[in-house]
C-alpha cells in the first residue's frame, strides 16, 4: 500500500523526539513533529505564524492551520508526518470533524484530509520509568540533551530533582490511561497500527527506523545514515527512584 502520511500516536517520554528527528534527518520521510500540540486554536495559530483575522471564519482558519501543518510535516518531501500526543488528541479530532463532517469515522476523516495514512503506536513498556522521567523533567526543566551533553530543550531554570511519590503515581496512572485510550481508539476505528516500543527503539534505533520506512514503502538505504540526535536522560538517580517506589508500594509488576 502507498501511504501519503503517517501519524506517530504516543505520549511524553516515549522516545518520540528521537524517532521524529531521525525520520526528519533522512530527508525523504517528512518531519513528524507535534504540529497540533496544544489543545488550543490560538496556540495552533501562533505555532504556525497565522492570524485568524486573515481568514474567512472558523472553518477558513482551520483550513489555513491544517495547510500550514501539512507543509511543515512534509518538510519538502512527498509524505506528511505527524506526532500526536494523547493529551491533545480529543481536541484535534473535534477540529478535524469540523473540517470534514461527512465521513462517519475518525479514520475516514484522517484519510480525507491527509490521504492513506499509516498509524504508528509508540509506547513505553516500563511505565514507571516513563513517569519518573516526566517528573524529573518537570522539576529540573531539562527535557532533552544532545549526545555530547549539550542542552537541546529546557523549560525554565527548574530545580534539583526531588523524589515525589505522589507525582510519580499520578504520571504513572496517566500513561496507563493513555495507552488504554490509544488501543481503544485503534480497535473502534479498525486500525492495525505498526507497534514500536521505547525499549526496542532505544536498543536498536536504526532497526526500528528501517521498520517504519519499509512500512511506508520508502527507500530504506538512508536509515543507517541518520544521526542519533538526543541522549538518554535516565541515570542512577532514576533507577534509585524506581527501586524506592517499588519498595514503598510493594509492587513487583512495575
Amino acid at each position: 500500500m502507498i501511504f501519503n502520511s503517517y501519524v506517530i500516536c504516543t505520549s511524553p517520554r516515549s522516545g518520540s523526539t528521537l524517532l521524529c528527528w531521525m525520520l526528519r534527518d533522512m530527508g525523504h520521510a517528512g518531519f513528524p513533529d507535534s504540529h497540533f500540540h496544544a489543545p488550543s486554536l490560538d496556540k495552533w495559530l501562533g505555532y504556525h505564524g497565522l492570524d485568524a483575522e486573515d481568514f474567512d471564519g472558523p472553518k477558513g482558519t482551520l483550513r489555513a492551520i491544517f495547510d500550514a501543518a501539512r507543509e511543515k510535516g512534509r518538510a519538502g518531501s512527498d509524505i506528511f508526518g505527524l506526532r500526536m500526543q494523547s493529551g491533545s488528541f480529543a481536541f484535534f479530532k473535534e477540529q478535524l470533524k469540523l473540517l470534514h463532517p461527512s465521513p462517519d469515522s475518525d479514520h475516514a476523516r484522517f484519510e480525507q484530509e491527509f490521504g492513506p495514512t499509516l498509524f504508528i503506536h509508540l509506547t513505553r513498556q516500563d511505565k514507571l520509568a516513563q513517569a519518573i522521567s516526566v517528573v524529573k523533567a518537570m522539576q529540573s526543566g531539562l527535557w532533552h540533551k544532545a549526545p555530547d551533553g549539550t542542552e537541546l530543550e529546557r523549560n525554565g531554570a527548574g530545580q534539583e530533582p526531588v523524589y515525589d511519590a505522589a507525582a510519580i503515581s499520578a504520571e504513572l496512572a496517566r500513561f496507563v490511561r493513555a495507552d488504554e485510550a490509544w488501543n481503544a481508539w485503534f480497535a473502534a476505528e479498525d486500525i492495525k497500527p505498526l507497534r514500536i516500543t521505547y525499549e526496542n527503539l532505544s536498543a536498536d534505533p536504526y532497526g526500528q527506523l528501517s521498520r517504519i520506512v519499509g512500512a511506508l514503502g520508502l527507500a530504506c538505504e538512508p536509515a543507517d545514515k541518520a544521526v542519533l540526535p538526543v541522549a538518554k536522560l535516565s541515570d542512577e538517580q532514576s533507577r534509585e527512584w524506581a527501586e524506592r517506589y517499588r519498595c514503598e508500594t510493594g509492587s513487583t509488576t512495575i
